[in-house]
């Protein structure tokens, strides 16, 4: 009797990826069925990688069917164990090497100005994601993920937690919608992400299911470590409940809202000017203020017309947000100008930072600049403006 199992990508278009058609089997040994666009180069290597995955997966007996189009072994690696997982006749895992700059944490207060969502079943988008400069980069396992693909979707997420550089870019997941996504949690917490973005939460019972889950499994593994929470309001519902979302767990770093889901919820078109979502928006500004926690705004879906991203961009820094996503490496540096203080806000900004540094040095803890008072919360707007400032033109050169 056999048992057989296939997974990743194949067909025009593909690129970086492979698919596998996996039989165990009961005798005759491992027989590879290769075809590879880079077979003269590293045919006999993928062979061997092959060859030692499924011997690391427990499986001596097997034919296995691969079409590669220039996969890296993380991908294959990945490929391969979703294949005999889908088989049935493993529940071990071959886990790549974690490369030393992914093993580097994150904070809370991290500046997440622009986020790039990457389909988590799509190898080719995360190779290179990080030289775009993102703040992160959301490996995606909820909507551009096909249901039937989700397992496997996990895996190559967590491969690519431990092998793809991202150039410091805070790697984040976007699970699946609970109770699914626990399940997603498993397969990534072990693996140094750093934040979890909860989808079309609408209660904070929902984020503590998730911080209950993550320190779970962190204790399971014997690590101790923070691992923050961004929790996507997509729902009317979910804008009702947003200072409770956003004050459900202490590992809630930051909370955004997602537009598309949210006008489809109350049954309006979405709009360049955004009036049907001003109200949810406002809302969750103020949740986020008054939780001490970060406002982020959704993505802006038309990736044709710059011009109009970065006005929307300029509208929401003027509204509270502190950054929004995008869903192509080109919004990246529009976005980033759009946030970017101007120059007499940054003028004014040093001017309040010197005079407090200046009271603080005759023992004052207020001080006046011009006829206005300049106390700590000031200051603090202040200096964010400068690092903010400084970050996004880091981000440009």
């Amino acid at each position: 009797m056999s048992h057989q199992g296939f997974a990743g990508n194949r067909g025009e278009g593909v690129r970086s990826d492979c698919f596998v058609d996996l039989e165990v089997t009961t005798e005759g040994g491992i027989h590879i069925d290769l075809q590879s666009k880079v077979y003269t180069l590293f045919g006999n290597q993928i062979r061997s990688q092959v060859s030692g995955i499924l011997k690391e997966l427990g499986i001596v007996n097997a034919r296995i069917h691969i079409e590669d189009s220039g996969a890296l072994p993380f991908v294959i690696a990945a490929r391969v164990e979703a294949a005999a997982r889908a088989c049935g006749k493993t529940d071990r895992s071959a886990l790549p090497e974690m490369i030393p700059s992914n093993l580097d944490e994150t904070q809370k207060e991290r500046y997440r100005v622009s986020r790039l969502y990457l389909p988590g079943n799509t190898p080719h988008l995360m190779l290179n994601a990080g030289i775009h400069r993102p703040d992160g980069v959301i490996l995606d396992l909820e909507d551009s993920v096909a249901p039937e693909r989700k397992a496997e979707a996990r895996i190559l997420v967590r491969n690519a937690l431990r092998q793809v550089d991202f150039y410091g870019a805070e790697r984040m997941v976007r699970i699946n919608q609970l109770p699914d996504g626990l399940e997603d949690l498993q397969e990534v917490v072990p693996h140094h992400v750093h934040v979890i973005l909860i989808p079309k939460c609408e209660h904070g019972s929902e984020v503590e299911q998730v911080a209950e889950g993550i320190g779970s499994i962190l204790k399971d593994e014997g690590r101790e470590r923070n691992i923050f929470l961004m929790p996507i309001l997509e729902s009317a519902l979910g804008i009702e409940n947003a200072f409770q979302i956003a004050t459900a767990s202490d590992l809630v770093a930051a909370m955004a809202i997602g537009l598309e889901d949210y006008t489809a919820d109350l049954g309006v078109k979405r709009t360049d000017g955004g009036e049907e979502s001003l109200y949810a928006r406002r809302r969750l500004i103020n949740a986020c203020k008054a939780a001490g926690i970060q406002p982020i705004d959704s993505v802006f879906s038309d990736i044709e017309h710059m011009d109009a991203l970065l006005e929307n961009a300029k509208r929401s820094r003027a509204m509270g947000f502190e950054g929004m996503g995008c869903i192509h490496p080109r919004q990246i540096r529009v976005i980033h100008e759009g946030f970017q203080p101007d120059r007499e806000e940054i003028e004014k900004a040093r001017r309040i930072v010197e005079a407090f540094r200046e009271a603080e040095a005759k023992g004052l803890g207020v001080t006046t600049l011009g006829s206005k008072m300049i106390d700590p919360p000031v200051v603090r707007r202040a200096i964010q403006i400068l690092e903010i400032a400084e970050r996004i033109n880091s981000n440009r050169s």
